[in-house]
């Protein structure tokens, strides 16, 4: 009895991909990936707190401040600079004394959000498992 395989209509495998190509997708994997530079943003303890902040609305600095407890002045301007380069936030300032400056997502920032949305939503609902795992006795070898 022959069997035949069905021929493969899927995108080539990222290691058959040229330089450039696999360049434009990422490699988080890969040390020197630039895509690395972005989960950190993303991913880190203000980022996360910053981008679900800024989902619901439009906010004025200090607004953020408040809203995102334990952040200082200095952190809290160097994750928003972090996300508007990477092209997630939108900083308007406006030319009045005092400055007035304020922070909205963009379209690519309303995606990023709601993925890092779902995992600190993940995150508050499995905490009363990961505090219980947190008091057992480590396994040993």
């Amino acid at each position: 009895m022959k069997v035949s395989t069905p021929r493969s209509t899927a995108v080539p495998s990222r290691q058959a991909a040229s330089l450039s190509e696999q360049l434009s997708l990422g490699n988080l994997l890969a040390e020197a990936c630039p895509s690395r530079e972005v989960l950190k943003h993303v991913t880190s303890r203000w980022g996360v707190l910053a981008l679900m902040v800024l989902e619901t609305r439009m906010h004025r600095f200090s607004e953020l401040r408040r809203a995102i407890g334990g952040v200082s002045e200095r952190m809290l301007a160097q994750t928003l600079q972090w996300l508007e380069r990477d092209g997630f936030v939108e900083r308007v300032a406006y030319d009045v004394v005092p400055p007035h400056v304020e922070y909205s997502l963009t379209p690519l920032g309303q995606e990023v959000a709601e993925k890092v949305r779902g995992l600190a939503d993940w995150i508050e609902l499995s905490l009363p498992r990961i505090l219980a795992a947190r008091k057992r006795p480590p396994i040993t070898s």
